[in-house]
């Protein structure tokens, strides 16, 4: 039987991992991680999050092929990324929210993006990967959410449908012993700077 994490546990434990051994996951964890992502909440109950699962070195490296070529590898800084079995890509769709908001129980009928202050479809999308994230930590794994080098050819290499855009990929993994990102030396700002109690 898998045992998992206190919740407080898991946050504190969680952080982007940059080296990953390239053994494959045992398909219960990355079940359970991908049924956590799918949790998240969603504006109106759209469920327009979808996620493209790529697992083995066959579908990773068509991946990293397509976005990431090996002419552009020299001197990468964290060749371990490269060694994650699993990469999954958040993707997010503008028309699904679109769509629903114009549904009977919601009556916004033109459609119109601007009635949206805030791109909900991304908002939905990066619950989602948080999901993700911080279950990898529950599971003990290993995990690290980065931008997509090039969108367009991911698009080509595995037919994404133009509604849907990628906000990133998380690798997911066993972790390994790593160097820590240098942006960590500015230190986490303390809650008395980012927490406004009652007002700004």
């Amino acid at each position: 039987m898998l045992a998992f994490m206190e919740f407080q546990e898991v946050v504190r434990r969680r952080r982007m991992v940059r080296n990953f051994d390239s053994r494959p996951l045992p398909a219960e964890l990355l079940e359970r991680v991908l049924a956590n992502a799918l949790r998240g909440p969603s504006a109106g109950f759209t469920q327009g999050a979808e996620l493209l699962v790529l697992e083995g070195p066959v579908e990773t490296g068509r991946y990293w092929d397509a976005c990431f070529p090996a002419h552009r590898r020299s001197g990468f800084r964290w060749p371990g990324v490269l060694q994650a079995p699993v990469l999954i890509v958040p993707l997010a769709s503008r028309e699904a929210y679109l769509d629903r908001y114009a549904e009977a129980d919601k009556g916004w009928i033109d459609r119109d993006p601007a009635r949206w202050e805030v791109a909900y479809w991304d908002v939905d999308a990066a619950f989602a990967t948080l999901l993700a994230l911080l279950s990898a930590v529950d599971a003990g794994l290993g995990a690290l959410f980065f931008r997509v080098f090039d969108p367009e050819a991911l698009r080509a290499e595995f037919a994404i449908p133009e509604r849907f855009v990628p906000v990133g990929t998380v690798a997911l993994g066993f972790p390994l012993a790593d160097e820590p990102s240098p942006s960590l030396a500015r230190g986490r700002r303390p809650p008395s700077e980012v927490v406004h109690r009652g007002g700004w």
